[in-house]
């Protein structure tokens, strides 16, 4: 098999003579070609050295040697055709190879022949590596990611489309990636938009509405009614901390929030604060007891009501889950109602996010960050964060980017989603380390009395409110199987409901965009496996909101007048809403 990893130093050698001027980056063509055979033959080698069972390696070599073969044989014999293009064309239909240059080019042809061919190899042979189920799956991952990264789109001399451009452009597209690159490089990261189109409160959480309370840890902001009417109860948002609100609030027509408020809901939102050097010490009780149950007390004490209903996403979904069993086991029933998108609660099994974690690597944070740490607690900055997330999906959010912003010197256009992807968050090092490993490493949570936040013995079976829980079928933040098993611990009614697409683009789809479709099953039965509720679930399509806003509806309360001013009982503006801490930058 290594013999053959030598062929890419000979794919160097066709000139590509349907490339005018290709002869420019034959050699740098040939140095990168090499150093991506040097990576794949270590690769191999690893891999090897990792317990492959005997006899599948022996099949996984014998094909190897075979399709390198006869790559190698179709690579001579194109290389003396007299049309100039590879006659095997249309074998490419990998889309970082899209363009016709790919096909047109003999050199770029055969390396991105030889390098999907290595690919499947490598993806081959992690699928044999023997171990244990997390070790194996973290094998198949880190060759994942080697693979993405190793692809010859990547590489301005293995590029043919990104050549042809600097060729055209007399080097313009070239002089504009190094001006992207160096702007990223004072970033701190990866432009995945065009983050000077957005500004926050001027094109991005624009609903109208206040500040009515604050506190260290968030602002709470109201919003104007657009009705003249409200339901008598209103409903508390509380968003993920490990990202800005406004998520919730990206335009006026995909603003779940804006949604709400035409729905006739009076409507409250946490705006967490970014935290800085001075939030170092916060706990994950803090979050709870000084953030959610806070905001429950003056949504009530505002309105006037004894319950409220609430909804929560993603961490946003486990915090105030986490708060409301705190407070059930006060002998307190302040949620009407509970709406949990996307949102951990059995944290059994987590899709990819399960690699990262295990004994070592908590305690490594504990000891660098947590309580522990020997220079005391530390900040989680947002951007590692980011960049953990964007890694999930490298070639969507990271590597398509380094080519057209790179290489090709194209800016990313303007995109709404990904300005507030790129608004990184901290948090602090003692409440982080709390979250790891009390839920992703030791799933206590779940477990009635297990664990103890804010004084309290918590058991989120105790919250008598109904719950309508929200899963995506694409997400790989919060898997779907991971959302739904949340019907199967709290003890009240429930209704779940499957969305289409991700981990943001299921939640955020407006019901007058028509788009994407979503799943409702028949009855109420919420059986133990996920995959038999599906199979008795019926297909609807467009968007979930409608379904989720007639159940909300159902818990609301009478319609009265809508307040002629924000705030109230004590509590009264104090600056326009977005606010002043949605604004702070990691």
């Amino acid at each position: 098999m290594r013999r053959h990893m030598s062929a890419n130093n000979a794919a160097a050698g066709f000139t590509g003579a349907s490339f005018p001027g290709f002869e420019h980056w034959a050699q740098q063509a040939q140095q990168a070609a090499a150093g991506l055979s040097h990576g794949f033959g270590d690769a191999f080698k690893q891999l090897q050295a990792m317990q492959v069972a005997p006899d599948a390696w022996s099949q996984l070599q014998s094909d190897y040697l075979r399709q390198a073969s006869e790559l190698w044989n179709t690579a001579l014999a194109e290389s003396h055709a007299s049309d100039g293009a590879p006659a095997s064309a249309a074998a490419l239909k990998d889309r970082r190879f899209a363009d016709a240059s790919w096909n047109d080019n003999r050199l770029a042809h055969f390396t991105a022949q030889l390098y999907l061919l290595n690919a499947k190899t490598l993806q081959r042979m992690a699928e044999q590596v023997q171990g244990d189920d997390k070790t194996r799956a973290r094998v198949r991952f880190a060759v994942q990611q080697f693979i993405d990264a190793a692809s010859p789109s990547n590489f301005l001399a293995l590029n043919p489309e990104a050549q042809q451009r600097a060729l055209n452009t007399q080097g313009e597209s070239l002089a504009r990636g190094l001006q992207l690159l160096m702007a990223d490089v004072r970033r701190g990261h990866v432009s995945q938009t065009d983050e000077s189109a957005f500004e926050v409160g001027r094109n991005v959480a624009t609903t109208e509405g206040s500040v009515v309370f604050e506190n260290d840890f968030f602002q709470l902001l109201e919003y104007k009614p657009l009705t003249t009417k409200v339901h008598a109860r209103p409903l508390l948002m509380v968003p993920p901390c490990i990202n800005k609100y406004y998520i919730l609030d990206l335009q006026p027509e995909n603003s779940l929030i804006r949604h709400a408020v035409a729905q006739g809901h009076r409507t409250f939102v946490v705006s967490w604060r970014n935290p800085d050097a001075d939030c170092v010490h916060w706990t994950w009780d803090d979050y709870i007891g000084q953030a959610a149950i806070k905001a429950i007390d003056v949504v009530r004490e505002i309105a006037g009501t004894e319950t409220i209903n609430t909804l929560g996403f993603c961490v946003g979904g486990t915090i105030l889950a986490t708060a409301l069993a705190v407070l059930a086991a006060r002998g307190q029933q302040p949620a009407e109602s509970v709406t949990l998108l996307t949102t951990l609660i059995d944290f059994s099994s987590n899709g990819v996010l399960d690699l990262f974690i295990d004994e070592q690597a908590v305690k490594l944070r504990e000891m660098t960050l947590g309580d522990q740490a020997v220079s005391g607690p530390g900040l989680l900055k947002g951007q590692e964060l980011a960049t953990t997330f964007s890694f999930l999906r490298p070639n969507d959010l990271v590597w398509n980017y380094v080519v057209g912003n790179y290489l090709k010197g194209d800016a990313p256009p303007a995109f709404d989603l990904l300005y507030w992807n790129g608004d990184a968050t901290n948090l602090p090092g003692p409440m982080y380390c709390w979250y790891l490993r009390h839920t992703y490493l030791q799933n206590e949570l779940r477990i009635p009395g297990r664990l103890t936040v804010c004084g309290e013995a918590i058991d989120l079976g105790r919250i008598q409110a109904p719950v309508y829980i929200y899963g995506s079928r694409e997400d790989h933040i919060v898997p779907w199987d991971a959302a739904y098993r949340s019907t199967q611990v709290f003890k009240g009614r429930k209704r779940f409901v499957l969305g289409a697409s991700g981990h943001i683009a299921g939640v955020i789809n407006p019901p007058e965009k028509k788009k994407r479709s979503h799943w409702i099953g028949k009855g109420t039965a919420l059986p133990a496996d996920h995959q038999q509720w599906l199979q008795n679930a019926t297909e609807h399509p467009g968007s979930w909101w409608t379904d989720w806003s007639q159940w909300l509806a159902g818990h609301a309360g009478p319609l009265k007048a809508a307040p002629r001013a924000p705030g109230g009982r004590g509590h009264v503006a104090i600056e326009p809403a977005p606010g002043r801490y949605v604004k702070q930058r990691a």
